[in-house]
């Protein structure tokens, strides 16, 4: 099996790689703005320590949000350009399932446990969903949500974990307490290469013509329409002739 996956959804530039038998090359750094200018030289980079090409893999796996929306279209387009060139199937993975295949290998989490991811949406909000651990991967119980941190739904058992917990942790202090964990973790290509593998044995491929970027927060979508409509108006609210 041979994947590339990559993930610039956050600050985070992340890349990792599999190829065959041999161990799993990975770079995950901070890098901001700066993630366009590494991104596909960190792919390359991965390919030639296996002695390969982007002709030589099988499919690439691609983190589609939702995050950055900056870096979300990076990540996406690199693949779809990457898709194109060498005809490859392609593999969206969500930023919170990546997150949370992260959060129960790293922390052996035990079978049925429920547990909430939560990712900092900035503007005051946060992407969260519920999961269950099941007996290969961590599965959703609920769909993703945008709210601000204090309205995430809290039943009580459920552990949480993710950078919205270290970005609000004021919010958090009465919000699920004694059941927060891992307030770092973000989506990183080596939890969206995981879950790359599985869906690869399953048969859970796309054409590069269906990949698509995950948009919650659609009204910032319409930001820049809307203040194009405010300029356009004078104080009165009628239209500049």
């Amino acid at each position: 099996m041979r994947i590339l996956a990559i993930d610039t959804s956050t600050s985070w530039c992340s890349v990792a790689l599999c190829f065959d038998d041999k161990p799993i090359v990975h770079r995950h750094e901070l890098l901001g703005s700066k993630a366009s200018q590494y991104l596909l030289p960190w792919c390359s980079e991965l390919l030639q320590q296996v002695g390969a090409g982007f002709k030589d893999l099988d499919a690439l796996a691609v983190g589609v949000g939702p995050g950055a929306f900056t870096g979300v279209r990076l990540s996406v387009a690199v693949a779809q350009g990457l898709s194109v060139g060498g005809q490859l199937p392609v593999i969206p993975v969500t930023s919170l399932d990546a997150m949370a295949s992260q959060f129960v290998q790293h922390h052996q989490i035990p079978q049925y446990t429920t547990f909430t991811i939560a990712l900092d949406a900035r503007m005051g909000e946060v992407y969260w969903a519920r999961y269950q651990q099941d007996t290969s991967q961590a599965k959703p119980i609920s769909p993703i949500q945008l709210t601000v941190p204090e309205a995430i739904e809290d039943n009580n058992q459920d552990l949480i974990a993710g950078n919205a917990l270290a970005e609000y942790a004021d919010d958090f202090k009465n919000h699920f307490v004694d059941r927060q964990s891992d307030a770092q973790l973000v989506p990183n290509a080596l939890g969206i290469l995981g879950l790359a593998q599985l869906r690869y044995q399953a048969g859970q491929t796309i054409p590069v013509e269906q990949l698509e970027p995950l948009y919650i927060r659609n009204k910032v979508a319409l930001t820049t329409q809307e203040r194009h409509d405010a300029a356009s108006r004078t104080p009165t609210g009628h239209l500049l002739g």
